[in-house]
């Protein structure tokens, strides 16, 4: 919640929590569901966390994980930052492609993403009426 940038003493405190989520999700999960918790920072460019793994070294759940996980992020309103559109918010995914998010599955998640707008929004409206 904090309404400026992290200082880097928090910033490798927030980075612990990928870590700690796949700790506590151990029990529950199997093996490889508990990885893509634990591994879904890492940059396809390999410049993420915790371990620095690159491109296909990464668990596709992982993978996917980030490209949902960095939508949601950017069209969710944060105290230092408004929330964007999704055709911003998409093209920002499309910007991040091969750097950090896996560009085939950047690919996937905009061709699906504008395929099910419209089915999405309809639901939308059915439910409040």
């Amino acid at each position: 919640l904090k309404p400026a940038r992290l200082d880097p003493d928090e910033y490798e405190q927030i980075k612990t929590h990928s870590a700690l989520g796949a700790q506590m999700v151990a029990d529950v999960l199997l093996p490889k569901q508990v990885a893509w918790v634990r591994h879904h920072h890492e940059r396809f460019d390999g410049g993420g966390y915790p371990e620095g793994l690159a491109g296909e070294e990464i668990p596709i759940g992982a993978r996917i994980i980030a490209v949902a996980d960095t939508f949601d992020a950017v069209t969710s309103a944060r105290p230092y930052r408004p929330a964007i559109g999704w055709r911003e918010a998409l093209g920002r995914l499309r910007e991040a492609a091969g750097q950090q998010l896996d560009p085939a599955v950047v690919d996937a998640f905009c061709r699906r993403h504008r395929g099910l707008r419209g089915s999405l929004g309809l639901r939308r409206i059915a439910l409040r009426g």
